[in-house]
């Protein structure tokens, strides 16, 4: 009978220390992050701003007398 609970102690200390998913869940945050980053550069870069400043830089880069 102490060996039946000897057993079961060392299978759950194993279950419970066991981290051979921890991988996979940090790569799916990270892939979650650089999603949502992208997303958020997406649309700092398409903004009126930033599109109106480029064409700026644009249009006086090929309006300069050389």
């Amino acid at each position: 009978m102490h060996n039946i609970f000897r057993k079961l102690k060392i299978r759950l200390l194993v279950t419970a220390t066991d981290e051979s998913g921890m991988s996979t869940v940090e790569y799916a945050i990270g892939t979650i992050a650089a999603a949502a980053f992208g997303a958020i550069l997406y649309s700092v870069v398409t903004g009126d701003s930033i599109v109106g400043a480029l064409t700026n830089i644009i249009n006086r880069a090929l309006n300069t007398n050389v």
